[in-house]
């Protein structure tokens, strides 16, 4: 079972487009939407487990230059 989480990006002026572009290329990113309001993009990653999910996926959207917050909300099952 594999486990998910949606990832809000903010992101620098101007450079929105380029860390949605950027943050498609990842493993483990499922999609990438633009949005508004006080985030500028939505990623949805996925990953075997939650540590993998921490340690791999989350840390390397981090790592794309133009981000200047992210949140990182885990998808739970109710």
């Amino acid at each position: 079972m594999t486990v998910s989480a949606y990832i809000l990006i903010q992101a620098e002026v101007g450079v929105a487009l380029d860390v949605a572009t950027a943050a498609k290329e990842l493993k483990g990113v499922v999609f990438v939407d633009a949005i508004t309001g006080p985030y500028d993009v939505l990623v949805k990653v996925e990953a075997e487990t939650m540590d993998e999910l921490g340690k791999s996926v989350v840390s390397d959207v981090q790592k794309i230059s133009g981000i200047t917050r992210t949140l990182t909300c885990p998808v739970v099952n109710l």
